[in-house]
């Protein structure tokens, strides 16, 4: 039961800590939360940690076979910085056109907010090798072994850990905008810039994958 536990606490840790730097997922959320309200930001935020836990349990038993698809790696890169930089640029466009009571291009849809989650992150590859590091570390620290009471544990933190720091952006943001006068205003910009930044460096990312494969 202790181990369990442990197992179950490292998973949290790690994606608690995992979602708190500022990403294309935890501001979608914080957005959805604040332009619509919290109940369809949580829906968000769920379809996110179960494609998370997707993608961990795929990182656990099939991380060679993934490596492998080099072509289908670089087309999910390339389709994550398009999504992201037409973010961007939506949410500039509403920004500069009606301020606070236009959305971007991302909730200006019918699509469930749980399906919309799904989709974002499903275009994410990155969270592949991050948790296949975090998963190496704690196999070689003799903490996760190899058995499925171990996997399912650390899967279950991992999601519980996602959905605390999505809820961090959530209610962060609405408690933000509550207090500071004509927030609202800006929200649109600030999460434009952030978008940017985001397809920015992605795009970088992308450009140095293409020099390595070149060289």
């Amino acid at each position: 039961m202790y181990n369990l536990t442990r197992v179950f606490l490292w998973g949290l840790i790690i994606s608690f800590l995992g979602s708190l730097p500022l990403g294309t997922l935890n501001i979608a959320a914080m957005q959805i939360g604040i332009q619509e309200n919290v109940t369809q930001a949580i829906y968000f935020s769920l379809g996110c940690l179960l494609v998370e836990m997707i993608y961990v349990r795929i990182s656990l038993v099939g991380i060679e076979w993934v490596r492998k698809q080099e072509k289908l790696m670089k087309v999910m890169d390339w389709i994550a910085f398009s999504v992201i930089l037409i973010l961007a640029l939506s949410s500039f466009y509403a920004a500069w056109n009606d301020g606070d009571s236009s959305k971007n291009i991302m909730l200006n849809n019918n699509l469930h907010r749980f399906l919309l989650g799904m989709f974002l992150c499903a275009i994410n590859p990155v969270q592949i090798p991050f948790w296949f590091g975090w998963s190496t570390v704690l196999f070689s620290k003799n903490i996760l072994q190899p058995i499925n009471s171990h996997y399912n544990t650390y899967i279950v933190g991992i999601g519980v850990g996602t959905l605390l720091g999505n809820a961090v952006f959530i209610f962060g943001g609405k408690w933000l905008t509550s207090r500071i006068s004509n927030a609202n205003e800006y929200i649109n910009w600030i999460i434009g810039l952030v978008f940017l930044i985001t397809a920015i460096l992605q795009l970088i990312k992308n450009l140095k994958k293409k020099e390595r494969i070149v060289g």
